[in-house]
Order: structure tokens, then sequence, then C-alpha cells
């Protein structure tokens, strides 16, 4: 269900594994309290979200102030964050923005509209993976439902696995996967890596060859030469 990567009198940093709720629903454990169980605590607060579908590096506050101060953080976008993805066709770009207005479209899914009002902005990275597929490292500034599946999605490479914009790819997993975290909290700068290839419940497609040659190119993710966005 997840392991945890890092302890801090504050907080913990765990990785979750895919198809686990951080919250409980169709007759899920609570991901929380089971965290707690093993670190100790009475009680953890959540202060950013991860898809079901979604592995990797999940923050929890182990304090009521830690909480509302990271919790801060996420809300001012002063959180780095970065997913890896594998999509299923080639893109119509290979790096770049994506950035739009999502809406609610079909069933459970959303859509990238044109307009800019609120937008999603992604920025990503790709290099080739299987023949057919594509490795993504993806850079969201802000924290939308869905946001890395509907952009990805807006380009023509719907995630391996996704049961929601890619229904006809049969995987073991949607290929989702929360890669980085780096944030600052008392003064000390913070830098986390969940490589997926060291944990077998996070899938096999990692290990494919193509796709590990590209992890390992983007091991240090905050040092890539990554395009300043404008915040707003």
């Amino acid at each position: 269900m997840f392991d945890i990567l890092h302890t801090s009198p504050d907080f913990l940093v765990i990785n979750k594994h895919p198809n686990v709720s951080v919250h409980k629903d169709d007759g899920d454990t609570m991901l929380l309290q089971e965290v707690a169980k093993v670190s100790g605590d009475s009680q953890l607060y959540l202060v950013h979200r991860l898809d079901k579908m979604t592995s990797g590096i999940l923050l929890l506050a182990r304090n009521h102030e830690a909480a509302s101060r990271l919790s801060q953080a996420f809300a001012n976008r002063d959180v780095e964050k970065y997913y890896l993805s594998i999509g299923t066709k080639k893109p119509k770009k290979k790096q770049g923005l994506i950035s739009g207005d999502m809406e609610r479209s079909r069933r459970s899914s959303w859509k990238l509209i044109k307009s800019q009002n609120n937008p999603a902005i992604t920025q990503f990275i790709s290099l080739s993976a299987t023949p057919g597929e594509r490795l993504f490292l993806c850079k969201p500034h802000t924290g939308k439902t869905h946001q890395i599946r509907v952009a990805l999605n807006s380009i023509g490479s719907s995630i391996v696995g996704d049961p929601i914009y890619s229904p006809s790819s049969d995987a073991d997993r949607g290929y989702l996967h929360a890669f980085a975290i780096g944030f600052s909290f008392n003064h000390e700068k913070h830098q986390f890596i969940c490589d997926p290839r060291d944990y077998p419940a996070l899938g096999c497609k990692w290990q494919e060859q193509q796709v590990s040659e590209g992890i390992d190119v983007w091991l240090e993710p905050h040092t890539l030469a990554w395009p300043k966005l404008n915040k707003s």
C-alpha cells in the first residue's frame, strides 16, 4: 500500500502504491490511518493529493502547524513537483508547455479548453520508450484534478493503462508516478526522489530498457533547464 521514504519531526514522505485511494471510498482502507499505525502518529494530515491511479511521493504532515504551513506552500506554488508517465502514442510535440482551463467532460473525465481564465499549467519533456509509446517527465505548476492525465491526452498521448482517458490500453496499472518533490520548511530546502524502478509494486513497464534509460537521464529533475514561467 505504501513505503515510508523519509521521517522528520514535522512531516513524512511516503511512496503511495498505485490503486490506493488517499480517501476512504468504495470500501478502501484509509491510507493515513494505515501509515499512522506504522509511524506511531495519533493523527496525520493530508496537505496535497494523488489520484488513486497515481503512485509515488505523498507528503503528510505530523502536526497541525506543519499541515497549515505545507498546505500554504502548495497553494502558493512554492512546491516543485515532477511526475513520470508513459504515454500510449507519439505526442503532437515532444516538449513544451500545456496550458488551458479545464472543464468537465463525459462521465468522470475532464478536458482542456483554450481559454486561460484559471488555467492548468504543465511543462513537459519526453523521450522514446517502447515502440509506439513515449516516456514523459512533467512539471505541473498548478494542482488541478487529473491535470497531467488531461494535459497528455490533449497532445495525443494519453497515459498507458489510464482507465478514464485510455480505456483501450491494457496494462497492469495507469502509468503516472509522482517522481520528485522540492520545498522549503523551517528555512531548510528538501528534495526527495522516488525511483519507480526500486519498487516492484509500482509496475513492470518502468523496467523496460528504453524507459529505464530515460529515467536515468532525469534522476535530478530539479537541475534540468526548465524554462522560467511567470507566477500569476
